[in-house]
């Protein structure tokens, strides 16, 4: 079930902790993609926050909010670029998108696999996408003060395997939200020590979200036969009759020179019989 867009935006915009996790998690957007010059750069789900550092080079940013979450303006003071749209029929055409953010996108969809198709097919060839969900081993996950705690999280090995059904080639994964998720002074003030210490240390099973990074490679088709005729070359040479040998090849080359020569011809002389000869003496 998806989070209402008001929620969400009250969490970002509106709460030290929102403003927190936000920052900590597009340093590590931004650390896996550092620019976007001329490229078409998407967000799905709750993905604006991630996407401000692109709308100054990218050639185009789009914010797609599934509908039951609901849709916000956006970005503050700039034209709008986000729009409302179902949640597996978004409206972009297919391989229009380079880059593609999914933020409480696909953990709180009821239809998780028709998410993926549709990220699949908007992504062009080599495009990338980087999917946030919450941890399921991370603190995070378990407190219902954030948007993560919410929906369904994932392990590593879930989220990989997920992807990689749907035809996505996983690149890397990363890990954020390494501080206790409170609103206390002092886990807010030394939030960015933990960020720090948790990327050095943790091999991302700590953090409160993954982000794994996948990719859409595109493979030839291969022609119908082909592995056949390859690995089997033989078998053309086996379907040519094979000659004649022995007598019988002799008797038809006999028959075949009697009906090419003309009538009045003397006989033809075996090539392996020698004439006789009168003695010379």
């Amino acid at each position: 079930m998806h989070l209402d867009v008001l929620d969400l935006r009250n969490f970002y915009y509106r709460t030290n902790l929102g403003r927190v996790a936000q920052k900590a998690i597009r340093d590590q957007v931004l650390a896996c993609w550092p620019e976007a010059k001329g490229q078409t750069v998407a967000g799905f789900g709750f993905a604006v926050p991630l996407l401000r550092p692109y709308l100054a080079d990218a050639r185009r940013v789009i914010g797609l909010m599934p509908g039951p979450q609901g849709v916000m303006p956006w970005p503050a003071g700039m034209d709008n670029v986000s729009v409302l749209c179902p949640e597996t029929l978004w409206p972009l055409p297919t391989g229009l998108v380079d880059k593609l953010v999914l933020l409480h996108g696909l953990e709180t969809s009821e239809q998780p696999s028709a998410v993926l198709e549709e990220a699949f097919r908007v992504l062009g060839p080599g495009g990338r996408a980087l999917f946030i969900v919450p941890h399921r081993g991370g603190l995070w996950a378990g407190s219902d003060r954030t948007p993560f705690g919410f929906g369904r999280p994932y392990t590593l090995g879930q989220i990989e395997a997920q992807l990689r059904r749907h035809s996505f080639q996983v690149e890397g994964h990363r890990a954020a939200l390494f501080a206790f998720p409170s609103e206390r002074r002092f886990w807010l003030k030394s939030a960015t020590f933990w960020e720090r210490l948790g990327r050095r240390v943790s091999t991302g099973l700590m953090g409160g979200v993954l982000m794994v990074e996948a990719s859409k490679q595109l493979h030839a088709p291969r022609p119908s036969g082909l592995r056949e005729r390859v690995l089997r070359p033989l078998d053309a040479i086996e379907a040519f009759p094979k000659p004649v040998a022995g007598p019988a090849r002799t008797a038809a080359s006999a028959a075949f020179r009697a009906r090419e020569a003309p009538a009045d011809a003397p006989p033809a002389v075996q090539a392996d019989t020698p004439p006789d000869c009168p003695n010379p003496t």
